[in-house]
């Protein structure tokens, strides 16, 4: 199995293609699998590198507290090891996150980012997203992890051709280790970088199912803050579109990384 020796985990990771370094970074409580839309098209055009993060996957999952700047941390150190020192990286939900913080860690190191239904930030700014977070907790401490599954499985993917792609992602739910999933999802809850987007000077594009969890106007008002981005909505997707809508999403990524090089 392909895997990475950090300080103190061990992160796997995948490969294919030739060319440019492209990062993809999937989302809370998934893991590298979620690309597979994803991973032969975009590897014929670059080096793709997939890697399930700290707490995912076929990762350790080691004790929390976890933290966003700790995921980024561990993902430079995996581009080290692999002597990459320039990318492109395109991270959906909490990889979208992941990858702000790379980008206002070291902008130097990116040739763009692709931010896939997720933003710098994750504080509540009304009752309703507080109402949310509030959710989340509950959900956390009184289901199992089948349970939550099932339970955001539903919201994923609620058409009846769905089926498939729902059972899919419960099954990979109820893979996750609870206490890892949990110390993932509260370091996300109340992280930030918005005060430092202008420390990001690559080409961004971020792309929004217009059904997704957050609004579209939450989006538009951080891409006004970003001289280097612009928003593109993908419609009849929620929030998982690289699965619900692949070929819309391959095809906007891939225009966007042509415009790039």
């Amino acid at each position: 199995m392909p895997t990475i020796n950090l300080e103190d985990i061990s992160l796997y990771y995948e490969e294919q293609g030739t060319g440019e370094p492209l990062l993809l970074l999937h989302g809370l409580g998934s893991d590298g699998r979620s690309w597979e839309y994803q991973l032969k098209p975009f590897a014929e055009q670059f080096r793709v590198i997939v890697v399930d993060v700290r707490g995912h996957g076929r990762s350790d999952k080691p004790a929390s507290p976890y933290s966003v700047p700790q995921f980024a941390a561990d993902v430079y150190a995996l581009l080290d090891q692999l002597h990459i020192d320039q990318f492109h990286l395109v991270g959906l939900s909490m990889g979208g996150m992941i990858g702000c913080q790379m980008a206002v860690d070291q902008p130097e190191r990116f040739l763009s980012l692709t931010i896939v239904n997720s933003g710098p930030e994750l504080v509540a700014q009304n009752w309703k997203e507080r109402w949310q977070i509030v959710q989340r907790r509950l959900v956390l401490n009184f289901m199992s992890m089948q349970k939550i599954g099932e339970f955001i499985g539903e919201r994923l993917f609620p058409e009846p051709h769905q089926v498939h792609y729902k059972e899919l992602f419960v099954q990979q739910m109820s893979e996750n280790d609870p206490q890892a999933y949990k110390a993932a999802t509260n370091a996300l809850l109340g992280w930030s970088v918005r005060a430092q987007l202008d420390r990001i000077q690559c080409p961004v594009l971020v792309i929004s199912g217009d059904m997704d969890y957050t609004p579209v106007a939450n989006k538009e008002a951080y891409v006004r803050e970003m001289p280097t981005a612009r928003l593109l909505v993908i419609e009849n997707s929620r929030h998982a579109t690289p699965i619900d809508q692949p070929d819309a999403f391959n095809t906007a990524v891939l225009d966007f990384l042509r415009t790039v090089g």
